[in-house]
């Protein structure tokens, strides 16, 4: 992909998604992820209906009449995008691959984050981390991370979700809202969700390919290990392996949901394909509820 293509792709990607993020998101989000607190604004006099306790006696004993003690909501929040840019990522069979829609949802949580004045930086990783952008405000940052997954080409590299959650905890030192952006094929992490679920909110974005989830009834099939370059035959007329497949994929799934209920951590499920918004927008009233 060349200069021209990678700007008209990101330019094309801005304007869906920057749409998204203000005229649906902006505040679900606001309502989903508070802010750390609430700090003191300014005095004004008492009108009724007013919460008594938030009298400024001191005020209101130096003036004669009632005031009262105004607070506002700390709201800037950090919020990170971890993106799995792994070779399994770049798989889809229909209107987009894994990535893209990765980098979709990726897009409209960072307009929604600076539409209520948040910070955003991205980890970019497969079995290592591969990129970090540290968290900025603004739209020229958000068009930056936006450039980078656009630009990022398939390698052969596995998933290594372990190290980017390490890498989060150990240079991000204050908390953070993370979003974990990855088809999860994968093992052993919890752990490390474990440490780094005690510092930060951290959101699994599940995104999976609607032939992964069932394996169709073909004939004999060459397929390849995106990650690893191994090639197998496989019988898809076979129901025993079909079943086998459709168990695999069930166990894969369960392990990624109750790895992060175990954590206490939430969890967005979404298939290629298919409308993420109402994923996200289920997602985003669940939180504003609690």
């Amino acid at each position: 992909m060349d200069t021209a293509d990678i700007i008209k792709k990101v330019r094309k990607l801005e304007i869906k998604t920057k749409g998204l993020s203000k005229h649906i998101f902006s505040g679900e989000y606001h309502s989903a992820f508070k802010g750390r607190g609430m700090s003191f604004s300014e005095v004004r006099e008492y009108i009724y209906g007013d919460d008594i306790r938030n009298i400024d006696w001191n005020v209101t004993a130096r003036t004669g009449g009632p005031h009262i003690k105004v607070f506002e909501e700390e709201r800037e929040l950090t919020v990170m995008l971890l993106v799995d840019i792994s070779a399994s990522s770049f798989f889809g069979t229909r209107t987009a691959l894994k990535s893209e829609v990765m980098t979709e949802i990726a897009a409209v949580l960072a307009f929604s984050a600076i539409t209520n004045n948040d910070k955003v930086g991205a980890i970019l990783f497969s079995d290592h981390v591969v990129k970090y952008l540290p968290p900025k405000k603004g739209v020229q940052n958000i068009l930056r991370i936006i450039r980078e997954l656009v630009h990022i080409d398939a390698v052969p590299a596995k998933t290594n979700l372990s190290e980017a959650l390490v890498y989060l905890h150990n240079i991000e030192k204050k908390r953070s809202i993370a979003f974990v952006l990855s088809d999860f094929l994968t093992s052993d992490y919890e752990q490390a969700l474990s440490i780094a679920g005690k510092k930060h909110d951290i959101i699994g974005v599940k995104v999976t390919d609607v032939a992964e989830h069932t394996l169709p009834d073909v004939g004999l099939i060459r397929a390849v290990d995106a990650e690893t370059g191994a090639e197998r035959i496989i019988d898809t007329s076979d129901r025993a392996v079909r079943q086998h497949w459709k168990a695999y994929f069930s166990r894969m799934e369960e392990d990624f949901r109750q790895s992060f209920i175990r954590q206490k951590c939430d969890t967005i499920a979404v298939t290629s394909g298919e409308d993420y918004v109402k994923a996200l927008q289920i997602f985003f009233k669940q939180r504003s509820k609690r």
